[in-house]
């Protein structure tokens, strides 16, 4: 018998499929992912709604349809190296990880890092778990096929992990002024597009 849960979980890749995630891979590992796990646990039955979900330390755990739609943008295919820009609860890392060969992500406030390193391990997912300033990246662990951010940029991509990319790698994230701006996909060599607008906390 299927638990409340998982047929939450399921209306949810439903709707994803609905909103437009075709990448087979990017939704069997968001079915896989218990996103209930990854939120406060007087929010876990709101966990698979369309919303972002508040957590800690004034930050959110985005929609799911960023989460899909931001995998889906990296074009994974299970080889790469990742790096994540804001773990916050550890979700988004959870789903990478079972995309990728290796992820690292970063978080800025300190509890909130041992909540993700918490979760991730509880629910089974081989995910380093760092605490630091994400806009400096992971130089000790660069060069990155891809790149993850979950926080607003101010203006532009930092500079820092861009030059942490390979040369045909990739790095996805929101770039804008406050909470609002696009999602974009941007390149070593600078070339970028512009794939939706977006709203999310900023990048510390």
């Amino acid at each position: 018998m299927r638990t409340d849960h998982e047929r939450r979980r399921r209306a949810m890749i439903a709707d994803l499929r609905q909103q437009g995630i075709t990448d087979e891979r990017v939704l069997a590992a968001m079915a896989a992912v218990p996103r209930h796990r990854f939120v406060p646990a007087h929010r876990a039955r709101q966990a698979y709604g369309r919303r972002p979900l508040p957590i800690a330390c004034g930050q959110t755990i985005s929609a799911p349809f960023i989460v899909a739609a931001t995998a889906e943008a990296l074009g994974l295919r299970g080889t790469e190296r990742v790096l994540e820009v804001g773990a916050g609860s550890g979700y988004a890392a959870a789903v990478l990880s079972r995309l990728a060969r290796e992820v690292i992500t970063i978080e800025y406030h300190p509890s909130l890092a041992a909540g993700a390193r918490a979760a991730l391990g509880a629910t089974g997912h081989d995910v380093e778990v760092r605490h630091g300033d994400g806009r400096r990246g992971a130089p000790d662990r660069a060069p990155f096929d891809a790149i993850a951010v979950a926080a607003m940029a101010e203006g532009e991509v930092p500079p820092a992990l861009v030059e942490q990319l390979t040369d045909d790698g990739v790095l996805v994230g929101p770039v804008g002024h406050g909470r609002h701006g696009d999602l974009v996909r941007v390149r070593r060599d600078g070339r970028t597009e512009t794939l939706m607008a977006v709203s999310f906390v900023p990048l510390l």
